[in-house]
């Protein structure tokens, strides 16, 4: 089974930047669809169904390999440079 690798790298009191939401859609007057939490630098973008992918183009731009969804509800997390979901060990059981 396939394992995250840069889980050192996770800073578990990280805040998000503008958690009103996307970081550069905020800025360009566009819309998204779901939150992404950069969990190293505290960068808030949106998902790859949203027409900017902001989430994405962060991880590219920054080699910050992980994120968190912000969606209420949901807790998963994901590693762009392992592709494989990241065990969260605050997520409620």
């Amino acid at each position: 089974m396939k394992k995250c690798t840069h889980e050192d790298q996770i800073d578990e009191r990280v805040q998000p930047r503008t958690p009103e939401g996307c970081e550069e859609c905020l800025k360009t007057g566009d819309w998204w669809v779901h939150l992404r939490l950069c969990l190293i630098c505290g960068h808030v973008g949106c998902c790859d169904s949203s027409p900017n992918r902001h989430a994405t183009r962060h991880f590219h731009a920054t080699s910050h390999p992980i994120v968190q969804s912000m969606e209420p509800g949901e807790d998963w997390r994901w590693c762009y440079a392992d592709e494989v979901e990241v065990i969260n060990p605050n997520a409620a059981n």
